[in-house]
C-alpha cells in the first residue's frame, strides 16, 4: 500500500509537469489572432481604443473634442510599469474576449496567460489573495513554532537553546517560504521581467532548501560536518541555477525540470520516511504529501478564470493554505517528539 501511494504521488507530479509544459508551448492563441494584432497596432499608434485613450501613449490625443475619455491612473502605476503597451494589450484582450463571448466562443490565452480582469490595477487578484494567505499561514505557523520552542518546551540549561536539533533549519525554511509567497503575490499583481525573475528565483531557493531539510531530517543528520557535506552541493547547484536564470538565459523548460525534480525528490523522501517511521505525527505528514501531489492536478486540468478571476492556478494556491497549516502542525509535533526523546536520554 505504501509503495502504491508513492507511485501515485510520482505519477501525478510528472504528469502535471508534462501538461504544464505543453500548456505553455500552446498558450498564445489569442495574441496570434489578426484582430487582436490589428487592435494592438492601432492602439500603440493612436494611443486609443475606441473612445478610451491612455495617458502613457505619446500619440494619444486626450484633449481632442472627439469624445475620447482618458484613463486617469494614480502615480504609483508608473512604478509598476503599466505603460502604453501593457494597457493596449489588456484592453485589446478585453475587446477580443467580448467578441468571443458574443459569438459563443470560450476564452483563449494571450501571451501565455488566461484573460484576467484587473481589480485595482492588479492582474490576477485571486492569486494575489491566496498568495498573501499562504504567506500569512507560514507566518502564523512560524510564530506558533517559536512560541512552542522557547515558551513551552524545556531549554538547555547551559545556553538556553532548544533541545530540538532542527530548529534553526525550520527558522530558515520559514523565512524562505514567506519570501517566496511574497514575491508570488507581487508577480501575480504585476507580471514583468523583474517580478517574474524574483518569483521564480524564490521558488527555486525554497524548493532547494526544502530538499536539504527533508534529507537532513529523514536521515537524522545531526552532526554539523555531515550537514555541511549534504547541504553544500545542493546549495551550490541551486545558486548556480538561479544565477543562470537571471544573468544568462531564462529557460522555462529547464527551470521546470529542476523544480519538478527537487519537488518529487523531497515528496518521495517524506513519503518513505513517514511510511516507515513510527513518528506520532506521520499521519499529518502523509496527508500533506498526498495532498500536495493531488493539488498538482489543478495544473493538469487547466481552465480559464471563472468570471475572469479564479482559474486553476489560483485554486492551486488556495489548496496549499490548509496544507501549510497541517505542515506546521507536523513540524511542531516533531519538535515535541524529538525534545521528549532527548529529555529521556538526559535523565
Amino acid at each position: 500500500m505504501r509503495i502504491f501511494q508513492m507511485s501515485i504521488c510520482t505519477r501525478v507530479i510528472f504528469l502535471a509537469a508534462i501538461f504544464f509544459l505543453v500548456g505553455r508551448l500552446n498558450a498564445s492563441i489569442g495574441d496570434s489572432n489578426p484582430l487582436y494584432r490589428s487592435c494592438l497596432e492601432q492602439c500603440e499608434e493612436t494611443g486609443c481604443i475606441g473612445n478610451r485613450c491612455f495617458q502613457d501613449c505619446p500619440s494619444s490625443d486626450v484633449g481632442s473634442s472627439n469624445g475620447s475619455q482618458s484613463i486617469q491612473k494614480p502615480c504609483y502605476m508608473q512604478l509598476i510599469q503599466w505603460d502604453c503597451r501593457s494597457e493596449c494589450r489588456y484592453h485589446c484582450m478585453l475587446e477580443r474576449e467580448r467578441d468571443n463571448e458574443m459569438l459563443g466562443l470560450g476564452p483563449v490565452k494571450y501571451h501565455g496567460k488566461w484573460p484576467f480582469r484587473r481589480v485595482l490595477w492588479i492582474q490576477e487578484p485571486m492569486s494575489v489573495v491566496f498568495s498573501v494567505c499562504n504567506l500569512g499561514m507560514h507566518l502564523l505557523g512560524w510564530i506558533s513554532f517559536c512560541s512552542l520552542l522557547y515558551s513551552k518546551l524545556p531549554l538547555r540549561p547551559k545556553d538556553r537553546k532548544p533541545y530540538y536539533e532542527y530548529s534553526l533549519l525550520w527558522h530558515a525554511y520559514a523565512i524562505l517560504a514567506m519570501n517566496s509567497w511574497f514575491w508570488s503575490a507581487v508577480f501575480h499583481a504585476r507580471d514583468m521581467d523583474l517580478t517574474e525573475k524574483l518569483d521564480y528565483s524564490s521558488v527555486v531557493a525554497l524548493l532547494g532548501f526544502s530538499l536539504i531539510v527533508a534529507i537532513l531530517r529523514a536521515f537524522s543528520v545531526r552532526d554539523e560536518a555531515s550537514r555541511v557535506m549534504v547541504a553544500a552541493p545542493l546549495i551550490a547547484f541551486v545558486t548556480t541555477h538561479i544565477l543562470y536564470l537571471n544573468f544568462y538565459k531564462f529557460d522555462y523548460g529547464l527551470n521546470m525540470k529542476v523544480c519538478v525534480s527537487m519537488g518529487v525528490a523531497q515528496l518521495l523522501i517524506w513519503a518513505v520516511w513517514g511510511g516507515l517511521s513510527r513518528h506520532p505525527s506521520r499521519g499529518k505528514l502523509l496527508v500533506v504529501v498526498v495532498g500536495t501531489a493531488l493539488a498538482m492536478l489543478l495544473e493538469i486540468y487547466d481552465f480559464p478564470p471563472y468570471k475572469g478571476f479564479v482559474d486553476a492556478h489560483a485554486l492551486w494556491h488556495a489548496t496549499t493554505i490548509p496544507l501549510t497549516y497541517l505542515w506546521w502542525g507536523f513540524i511542531k509535533d516533531d519538535a515535541q517528539f524529538r525534545t521528549s526523546n532527548l529529555m529521556k536520554k538526559v535523565k
